[in-house]
């Protein structure tokens, strides 16, 4: 058993498989110490005395290789400092007071530690769902109940003569278990890990995908997002009838505000511009930010009513309270077009949208602001 765990320490380097291994392989020389037969009775009281000593190592290594595979840390190195000398009191005890100072105590602290472990092995089952880990601790807890079983055989209950052979008879039948429970838990382990870091995987690729379809300054989604979105957006306004409309958004004195008041200003016009869109706009639908100050919104209604909504928003952002922490003069333009059935490709309406929103940019502003802003944007603007 001990050898199958170190080739799967071999291959996993996980300190609770060398803990568990270290606890098995602590009984060899628990069980060999008994077998010769002493002629002095004080040394053989001796190695019994060992002999529980080294039972309760191994229950330590038990509870040790749980306590690694949870990494509470409930056990501490200065701890190791009691085994000192409670292997004295179990090398001394027997030959000074006879064998029974020592075979009650020690399978009661055998079973005290076993229980503690199995205890722990549970946690792992409610933790992870690991069927090793719930056997594991099933036989962890059966080792416990032999152990009492043991200790009462030695307080001379009635009855419990003749139990010693049933007791060891169930130990070896619950190794051949806890040896299959474990060798389960390393398995599980394994493949726990492997969907771990699948699921590590599947977070950055949406984290990177988020990062590279998202404007990093307003929080809207970017011109690439549009790409993505716009095939399945026109498969289902061809498919199903939906109608489906485009708004083309600009800041009115955008650029001046950049030029008098510095990026950090237009940075927060931006932002807030982003909020606001973002709080008048459906879930359902897109805000994207276009390129500067421009932002468009994939909406789906009619023609007829994306120019209603275009108004909407015209006159909610002149009336929001919040407009009067902003630069004077700040306000939006907007041009609205219908997506026709049949198409397949949105730029073009895009270009259509841009020309109208300067349309209601020239219908709502004085026209030496309108030259200005035509001016300053001329570079900007597409055929």
């Amino acid at each position: 058993m001990c050898g199958l765990l170190l080739l799967q320490y071999a291959h996993r380097r996980k300190p609770f498989i060398l803990a568990w291994a270290a606890g098995w392989l602590m009984l060899t020389p628990a069980y060999l110490v008994l077998s010769p037969a002493y002629s002095s009775v004080g040394v053989a009281n001796a190695a019994l005395g060992l002999s529980q000593f080294l039972r309760i190592c191994s229950a330590i290594f038990f509870v040790w290789s749980a306590d690694l595979y949870r990494q509470t840390g409930y056990l501490k190195v200065r701890w190791l400092r009691l085994l000192a000398p409670g292997a004295v009191w179990f090398l001394l005890a027997p030959v000074l007071l006879g064998p029974r100072a020592v075979l009650a105590p020690g399978f009661l602290i055998d079973a005290v530690l076993l229980a503690a472990s199995a205890a722990m092995y549970a946690a792992i089952l409610i933790e992870r769902r690991m069927v090793g880990a719930g056997l594991t601790a099933l036989v962890l807890l059966g080792l416990a109940v032999t152990n009492i079983a043991s200790a009462l055989t030695q307080v001379g209950l009635p009855g419990t003569e003749k139990a010693a052979a049933d007791i060891f008879l169930v130990t070896v039948a619950l190794a051949v278990l806890a040896a299959v429970g474990i060798h389960l838990l390393v398995f599980e382990d394994m493949t726990y890990e492997l969907r771990m870091t699948n699921r590590r995987l599947e977070i950055a690729r949406e984290e990177l995908m988020l990062a590279a379809t998202t404007d990093p300054l307003t929080g809207c989604h970017n011109r690439r997002f549009l790409e993505q979105v716009m095939d399945r957006e026109l498969q289902r306004h061809t498919r199903f009838g939906l109608p489906l409309s485009l708004l083309f958004i600009d800041v009115d004195r955008f650029k001046a505000i950049n030029d008098t008041l510095g990026h950090d200003a237009g940075d927060r016009v931006l932002k807030y511009v982003a909020g606001f869109l973002t709080r008048h706009i459906r879930e359902a639908d897109y805000v994207f930010r276009w390129g500067g100050d421009e932002f468009l919104v994939l909406i789906t209604c009619v023609g007829e009513e994306a120019a209603r909504k275009a108004a909407a928003l015209k006159k909610a952002f002149d009336a929001a309270p919040e407009a009067v922490d902003l630069p004077p003069g700040i306000g939006l333009s907007v041009g609205s077009v219908e997506v026709p059935s049949g198409i397949t490709d949105l730029l073009p309406l895009v270009g259509e949208a841009d020309a109208r929103m300067y349309q209601d940019k020239a219908a709502s502003r004085p026209p030496e602001s309108v030259k200005e802003q035509e001016a300053s944007a001329a570079p900007r603007r597409r055929p």
